[in-house]
C-alpha cells in the first residue's frame, strides 16, 4: 500500500481512529520506555497513582499469563519497539536515523529495525511492524515498513497512522518535505471475532483524508495535544477486542 502523505493524512475514515492512543504510543516510543503505566501517563495526561483504573492497548500484552512470570515490575511489557528504537544492543536508533538522514540523504542505509533476535525472549510481544526503511528523492521523505503480522481490522489501520505521524516528525527534524508512506504486509490476517466489525466497516463509503497539523520541536520534546487532525469526519467507532 502507498499513502501519499501530501494528498492528506491516512487516518481511517470509515470508522473513527483513535488518535490520541496513536499518538501517545509513538510518544512513548521515542521515549525507549518498557513502561506501559508510562504509556497510560501521557494518555491520560494524569501521574500513574491516579490511573489505577484507566487501560492502555499495551494493558493486555503487560499483563498476558504468557508474560507475567517473566515481567519485572507492574506494567513492564519487557525490550519492546521503544527500547529497541532507542537502545538496540547499545545504539540509540533514532538519534543514528537522524543523523544518517542529515549528513547523508541520498544514502541507502536509513533503517530502523524493531527485530532483535537476542532479545524477543525479553518482550511481552514480538514486534509485528519491524523493519522500516527511509530514503529521500527530491527533498521529500519517505518511508517503507514491513509488518510481519498484521490484524487487518485493528492492528494495521492503526499502524498506518502512526507511521505516516513518525515520517512526518523525522521529515521536519531533517527539515525536508513530506513523501510517501509504503507499507508491505506480510502475514495478513482477519481473525474471526472481527469478522462482524468488518462487514459493518464494508458497507461504509470513505471520506475525504484529514490534513495533519502540529508546529515543530526537537522530535524527543512533543506532548500529546501537539497533534490535531483538521477536517477529520469519520464514521462512527466500531468496536472490537484486541487478539492477544
Amino acid at each position: 500500500m502507498r499513502f501519499d502523505l501530501q494528498k492528506g493524512f491516512p487516518a481511517m475514515t470509515t470508522k473513527k481512529l483513535a488518535w490520541k492512543a496513536v499518538v501517545s504510543e509513538l510518544l512513548w516510543f521515542l521515549e525507549g520506555s518498557n513502561d506501559e503505566r508510562r504509556l497510560a501517563e501521557i494518555l491520560y495526561e494524569k501521574k500513574r497513582e491516579n490511573l489505577n483504573d484507566k487501560k492502555t492497548i499495551w494493558t493486555q500484552n503487560a499483563n498476558s499469563r504468557y508474560w507475567k512470570y517473566k515481567s519485572k515490575f507492574e506494567g513492564d511489557v519487557g525490550k519492546i519497539y521503544g527500547v529497541q528504537w532507542r537502545n538496540f544492543n547499545g545504539v540509540d536508533q533514532i538519534e543514528k536515523l537522524i543523523e544518517g538522514i542529515k549528513s547523508d540523504p541520498d544514502g541507502r542505509r536509513h533503517i530502523l529495525s524493531a527485530w532483535n533476535p537476542a532479545e524477543l525472549h525479553l518482550m511481552s510481544l514480538p514486534p509485528c511492524h519491524a523493519f522500516s526503511q527511509f530514503f529521500v528523492s527530491n527533498k521529500r521523505l519517505s518511508c517503507q515498513l514491513y509488518q510481519r503480522s498484521c490484524d487487518m481490522f485493528l492492528g494495521v489501520p492503526f499502524n498506518i497512522a502512526s507511521y505516516s505521524l513518525f515520517l512526518h516528525l523525522i521529515a521536519e527534524e531533517c527539515s525536508l518535505e513530506i513523501g510517501e508512506f509504503i507499507h508491505t504486509l506480510g502475514d495478513y490476517h482477519i481473525y474471526h471475532e472481527h469478522f462482524e466489525a468488518i462487514n459493518i466497516q464494508k458497507k461504509r463509503e470513505p471520506h475525504t483524508l484529514p490534513k495533519l497539523n502540529f508546529d515543530r520541536k526537537n522530535i524527543f520534546n512533543y506532548s500529546l495535544n501537539d497533534f490535531t487532525l483538521s477536517n477529520y469526519d469519520p464514521h462512527p467507532t466500531i468496536k472490537a477486542n484486541m487478539n492477544v
